[in-house]
């Protein structure tokens, strides 16, 4: 079976997209139709901007999830999954490329779901760390021992998991998981603490967007972040995409299960080779590809 995943926040790069926009009429016009949904010139920040206009979240995630999604509607009859996962944000670039959600609804709740993390993370001060080497239970172990907020934000793969609290929260596990024998305990530099308890406003506020968004039967099964299941219930779809802001990506258990039920191949739609990276440490001898360009 042909397994299609979609990248997530961090694989933004200035130029994304361009090709797309230059070669095919359907890219150009979605492109635009994104420019109007959104009330600002997104392509020229993807095309033209700099580093620091992609890294704000109201722009990296909608341009992420349109680099993807256009990409994968450019395939046309190519385009045939028989099962969908995406990373955090990419979850709802698949539940486009599935059926389960319109381009237009994917493109508004990625922005409302940008805008309302943004707002969490300002409301305080937040902040993730990758912790590699060690593993996950030892992890989860030293986290629920830690009095701040720290929890695992994201399963990437063994070996790899990433953790997200409070400033204190983190500075305090990655002593701890340093000592536990972690290899590293690497800050990274978001503007917050995704996937934890710190984002629970945005969590509220999207429910509600969710809610009032209309989700059809899917065309194929969606591995989702929040259970690593195949789903194709609509309501559950719903209720997992919301639970899936302040709960942890379990990724590397989505990687298990597609493998599990059947995946032959994993080609990963949009920009950067991440998500590649991330099922060649589950399983070495799996085909992976990538499609991060126009194809003729």
């Amino acid at each position: 079976m042909k397994a299609y995943v979609f990248p997530g926040q961090g694989a933004q790069f200035v130029g994304m997209g361009k090709d797309l926009y230059e070669n095919s009429e359907l890219a150009k016009e979605l492109f635009e139709k994104a420019n109007e949904i959104l009330g600002f010139r997104i392509t020229d920040l993807m095309f033209e901007g700099t580093d620091e206009d992609l890294r704000q979240t109201k722009v990296t995630q909608p341009a992420i999830f349109l680099h993807s999604v256009i990409l994968a509607k450019t395939l046309g009859e190519d385009f045939k999954p028989e099962m969908v996962a995406g990373h955090s944000l990419g979850e709802f670039s698949a539940l486009v490329a599935n059926g389960t959600l319109s381009f237009e609804d994917g493109l508004k709740l990625v922005s409302q779901r940008a805008m309302a993390m943004q707002k969490a993370c300002e409301m305080e001060p937040s902040t993730m760390a990758a912790i590699i080497g060690l593993d996950d239970e030892t992890v989860e172990k030293v986290c629920a021992e830690i009095e701040e907020v720290v929890v695992p934000a994201n399963f990437n793969c063994p070996g790899q998991l990433v953790i997200s609290g409070s400033m204190k929260g983190i500075e305090l596990a990655c002593e701890k998981l340093k000592e536990a024998g972690a290899k590293r305990a690497l800050p990274l530099k978001v503007g917050g603490a995704f996937h934890s308890p710190l984002m629970e406003p945005a969590r509220v506020e999207l429910e509600e967007a969710i809610e009032n968004t209309a989700f059809a039967t899917p065309a194929c099964p969606v591995y989702q972040n929040v259970n690593a299941k195949p789903v194709t219930d609509p309501a559950e779809i719903k209720k997992n995409l919301v639970a899936q802001l302040t709960a942890p990506v379990r990724f590397t258990q989505t990687m298990v299960n597609m493998i599990a039920d059947g995946a032959s191949s994993f080609t990963e739609v949009g920009p950067g080779k991440v998500i590649q990276g991330l099922v060649k440490k589950v399983d070495r001898k799996m085909e992976t590809a990538g499609i991060d360009s126009y194809q003729a």
